[in-house]
């Protein structure tokens, strides 16, 4: 809850936090784990076709380390995507047209799942595949985004079943 606060205060039109944050926060709890897994970082996942410079992003991952220090973030505009993919993943993609389809294209359906909190302190769910694959532990490749060879690496990297044994991994 404290992460949603500090990314609802940035004042963004829309956001989320997603991806592995999520996942791993129903697998922990699913699985009976009393100390969260271990996260490289938290994603804030946010649109904004009017400024898609990457300094943006940096300052408002450096504003939400001063708000929270402990927590390890990373901040990427999603109408931003298109102009570095290529670069990190070997292949391009298109440019998005909003938030909702840059989580659509996550690489797997139980991380295409995002979070955002509205000002009544509702928790807004976006989760345009569902959520059945999270809620019941199924890592399934989104072939939107992912390469069958990217998502095999990322199931190697990732053994998904050392942590969470109940998952079942869709080939």
């Amino acid at each position: 809850m404290p992460a949603l606060q500090a990314v609802r205060e940035l004042g963004l039109p829309s956001w989320c936090i997603g991806a592995g944050a999520v996942r791993n926060l129903v697998w922990d709890a699913l699985h009976g784990h009393a100390a969260p897994s271990h996260l490289p970082d938290i994603d804030v996942a946010h649109f904004d076709a009017a400024d898609l410079s990457p300094a943006r992003d940096r300052t408002l991952q450096r504003r939400l380390q001063e708000a929270l220090p402990h927590i390890p973030w990373e901040v990427a505009n999603q109408a931003a995507v298109h102009l570095w993919f290529e670069a990190q993943f070997g292949h391009a993609v298109e440019p998005l047209q909003s938030l909702e389809q840059a989580v659509a294209s996550w690489p797997e359906y139980a991380t295409s799942v995002g979070l955002r909190l509205r000002d009544d302190d509702a928790i807004e769910v976006i989760a345009p595949h569902g959520l059945d694959d999270l809620f019941n532990c199924i890592v399934r490749r989104n072939p939107a985004r992912v390469s069958l060879a990217t998502y095999r690496m990322r199931i190697a990297q990732k053994n998904y079943p050392a942590r969470w044994p109940r998952v079942t991994i869709v080939a």
